[in-house]
């Protein structure tokens, strides 16, 4: 046995035994899962704010979202969506995993948001209201509203959890590595359990322009639901999102101790760095390869164990070769023969909440045995002829499966999850 193997064999397992997510296809995990099933669209035209006059003028939006019951409506109005969008979603994730947290065990769980902006639109609201009323006039909460880290703070001080916390912010990486992240934190013994995933909520006139002026974004304004077009030859741009997912990341000792259902186990993590351009991708897909091939050796696996790819697929010209390349480049023969799906095509681009929503959907793949599809995959790209599941889900008996996250900046983050084998 080598000593890369040693070292894997005596680390503490990690899995995970409970989710909570808001999506713009629902607002539980549950709902969301039918509805990519399914194969809907959650694109439609923005309601947040008036988007006339922008060249693109539709989003995901989580709809009918109210702050959680167990706030305080007072309190829920001093903290900005993307803060209650976590809350909810740990809300979910602890229930789902069956997990009280109390004063015997608040010391050994943590807490990793990640996120790409933080609260863009409460910077984006107070920036008015100083400009046309005066600073003094701002809101006295428009620090704590804003600050990227405070997703991790309310839901460390609201559930009272008293372990390891930090936020990541890697752009549209943020919530895969942020899973990652907390899953290293598990296996070096600095936490017992870790509540970890990302939450965005940037659907505003500021973020809108930002990437309009960028000429990122699909400009299908009189067919929302046939926007986003990952894969597709007729993409033309990614579809603004907003969301939240976390994941419960438990030791196996911890998971057994306390009788928790497993629904997968967290068997690699890989990152790098493209070191190219602040926002278009290596074109080889470089970078984007060095991170799966970490995470497969992280993991102990061989490229042909995997059993499905959530790719991270945002329906750019340049970012859906590039994966696709990658792939090619770590699978060989075998990315050929490996079902490949695309959750951007029905909600858009939740930014730094993307890469947690496709972790739990690649979890939610391994528990299930099924796949979800690419919808909008109409007319195929020679540069893109891997199998993207068009248009219809597919039973799939998913064993080992693959998360990619990849970020303005040359972030990337790969997870790999399994299915849980108490023999292994």
């Amino acid at each position: 046995m080598s000593m890369v193997q040693s070292q894997r064999a005596q680390r503490r397992r990690v899995v995970v035994t409970g989710y909570g997510a808001l999506t713009a296809v629902g607002l539980d995990v549950e709902e969301s899962w039918r509805n990519l099933l399914r194969g809907q669209s959650g694109v439609g035209p923005i309601t947040q704010f008036d988007p006339t006059g922008y060249p693109s003028t539709i989003a995901a939006e989580v709809k009918g979202f109210v702050p959680p019951s167990f706030l305080d409506p007072k309190e829920a109005r001093r903290m900005s969506r993307f803060e209650l969008f976590a809350l909810a979603s740990t809300r979910q994730a602890l229930d789902s995993a069956g997990l009280e947290i109390t004063d015997e065990n608040a010391d050994n769980i943590g807490v990793i948001v990640g996120t790409g902006i933080g609260s863009l639109t409460t910077s984006e609201q107070e920036c008015k209201v100083m400009l046309e009323r005066g600073g003094m006039r701002m809101n006295p909460f428009f620090l704590p509203m804003m600050l990227a880290n405070m997703a991790t703070a309310q839901v460390t001080r609201i559930f009272g959890i008293r372990g390891y916390s930090s936020t990541v912010i890697t752009a549209c990486a943020s919530g895969g590595q942020a899973i990652g992240e907390a899953a290293e934190v598990i296996r070096r013994g600095a936490a017992d359990i870790m509540i970890a995933g990302g939450s965005e909520a940037s659907v505003c006139e500021l973020g809108l322009a930002s990437f309009c002026v960028l000429r990122a974004l699909s400009t299908r304004n009189d067919d929302p639901a046939g926007a986003s077009r990952p894969f597709d030859r007729d993409r033309d741009g990614m579809v603004p999102a907003e969301g939240a997912a976390l994941l419960v990341l438990e030791s196996l000792e911890s998971a057994l101790r306390r009788g928790a259902r497993i629904y997968a186990e967290v068997l690699g993590y890989g990152v790098s760095s493209d070191a190219y351009h602040v926002v278009a991708p290596r074109p080889d897909g470089g970078g984007a390869a060095r991170a799966m091939e970490r995470a497969l050796n992280d993991a102990g696996v061989a490229p042909s164990d995997v059993d499905y790819i959530n790719a991270h697929a945002t329906a750019t010209v340049l970012g859906d070769v590039a994966e696709t390349r990658a792939i090619k480049h770590v699978f060989g023969d075998h990315a050929y023969r490996m079902p490949i799906s695309a959750t951007k095509s029905m909600i858009g681009h939740a930014m730094g909440a993307a890469g947690a929503i496709g972790a739990l959907v690649t979890v939610l793949s391994i528990r299930d045995g099924v796949v979800h599809p690419t919808i909008n995959y109409r007319t195929p790209d020679p540069e893109c002829d891997l199998d993207y599941v068009p248009n219809e889900a597919r039973a799939v008996p998913v064993r080992i499966a693959m998360s990619n996250s990849f970020a303005f900046g040359g972030h990337n983050a790969v997870l790999v999850f399994g299915r849980f084998d108490p023999a292994s």
